[in-house]
């Protein structure tokens, strides 16, 4: 008997990517019925027709169904995906925007941004994840790419959920260095380490050598340009950091590009989604358009499939997923940090789950800084759970890109006014 995967958010430019991996392990991943769930009609049925027509032509034998029924896409689900945005790219523009008036960086899933991303979504997040635990086949995952994943990850555990979190960072330098090497994905090897967002590759290995002196010797200046990070800082850490860590180690020179009115990416992505529906409205449309490369989450597809694929399997493949940190066997990760943190690493993915791979201590530099971040995502955590602006306050001052008083304090009621809508746990009143 097939299974059943239901697609929270499957109105997303993204699914296009998603139903391509799936299609394409259809061996490893014997799927019946794929649900695409959506609050917008009128974007599932743009996305649904694509991705029906994709999967028409790659021979998919399972059924597509397209709803906006959350119980009735999540019924008998053995995996629920889910990719949603809460308040869709008006609401990021806001947590793009608005952080610069008051002097920090503006993002959507780190800093002041990403905090009020993660007010927004992990109230969302948890619901949908009681209604897989009452509704869904017994031992379900839930398998999240709703960023922020690694606070949103944590959420989801803390309350004793059956889930993963997943993001693209790793596979995407995966791809990048096989690619280089002349090798296949699966025989690179990334030492990939730190939370969500906030992470480092301190080894590439293939064949059990490590190529990444080779890959600092001669080719520093072009990683650090494509991460945005100074060359300086690549050759002081001998990693390659995430995209992620400009927002830290060039701290000014963004929030200079921000308040000299560059185009935020919430305003680029809203044009290119724009380009992509329309393109996907096109009947003859029948498989995904290299524009979505431009939208972001490149092997976005790879990545969640391959996960999928091996939890159903237990090929014991290792991946970089966000998971606890201690393995139950009084064994962690990352030493430096506790066993119910969510981390950023290398695991082994069974169908028990994902079993984390020791790895060597941070240096000082990085754990500093991670374990600052962690602090930060426990108490936002909190906050979204609780609705209270107190702990939110210690949540923005604990977040090493804010971290003023004359900055947090104005800032939250800022935030919390912007996105008063989609909190009724901060404004009980206006839910009612």
């Amino acid at each position: 008997m097939g299974l059943k995967l239901a697609v929270v958010g499957g109105g997303s430019t993204y699914t296009p990517e998603l139903i391509e991996g799936i299609a394409r392990r259809a061996q490893r991943l014997p799927v019946d019925e794929l649900v695409l769930l959506d609050i917008d009609p009128e974007r599932l049925e743009i996305v649904g027709g694509l991705a029906q027509r994709m999967l028409e032509r790659l021979g998919w034998p399972g059924r597509l169904v397209l709803t906006g029924d959350t119980d009735a896409a999540i019924d008998g689900a053995s995996f629920v995906l889910i990719q949603l945005r809460v308040g869709g790219q008006a609401a990021r523009l806001v947590d793009e925007t608005l952080p610069p008036k008051f002097g920090t960086i503006g993002q959507e899933t780190t800093g002041a941004g990403g905090f009020a991303k993660a007010l927004r979504t992990v109230p969302v997040v948890l619901d949908l994840a009681e209604r897989t635990a009452k509704r869904a086949a017994a031992g379900a995952w839930i398998v999240d790419f709703t960023n922020p994943v690694g606070i949103v990850s944590q959420a989801l555990l803390d309350e004793g959920h059956r889930a993963i979190g997943l993001c693209n960072v790793a596979i995407g330098f995966q791809r990048r260095f096989a690619a280089r090497f002349g090798v296949t994905p699966e025989e690179v090897e990334l030492e990939h380490v730190g939370l969500n967002h906030l992470s480092w590759a301190r080894a590439v290995r293939i064949g059990g050598v490590d190529r990444l002196p080779e890959l600092l010797e001669t080719e520093a200046e072009q990683l650090a340009e494509d991460v945005g990070t100074p060359v300086e800082i690549v050759r002081l850490t001998r990693s390659i950091p995430s995209y992620y860590l400009k927002y830290y180690y060039a701290f000014d020179k963004v929030l200079h590009e921000q308040l000299d009115g560059v185009e935020s990416r919430a305003e680029q992505v809203i044009d290119i989604e724009g380009e992509l529906l329309d393109m996907y409205r096109n009947p003859n449309l029948d498989e995904k358009p290299k524009l979505l490369e431009r939208r972001g989450g490149a092997y976005y597809s790879e990545a969640a499939a391959q996960l999928i694929a091996s939890l159903n399997d237990g090929r014991g493949d290792a991946q970089v997923v966000d998971i606890r940190n201690g393995n139950g066997r009084g064994e962690r990760a990352l030493p430096d940090l506790p066993d119910a943190a969510v981390v950023e690493v290398p695991a082994r993915i069974t169908r028990e789950g994902a079993v984390t791979l020791p790895q060597a201590p941070l240096d000082p530099g990085m754990r500093g800084l991670v374990q600052a971040v962690k602090a930060y995502e426990e108490l936002a955590v909190a906050a979204a759970r609780t609705g209270d602006r107190d702990t939110a306050l210690k949540a923005l001052l604990a977040n090493p890109l804010v971290a003023r008083w004359s900055i947090a304090q104005p800032l939250l009621d800022a935030l919390l006014e912007a996105n008063r809508a989609h909190l009724p746990r901060f404004f009980p009143a206006a839910a009612r």
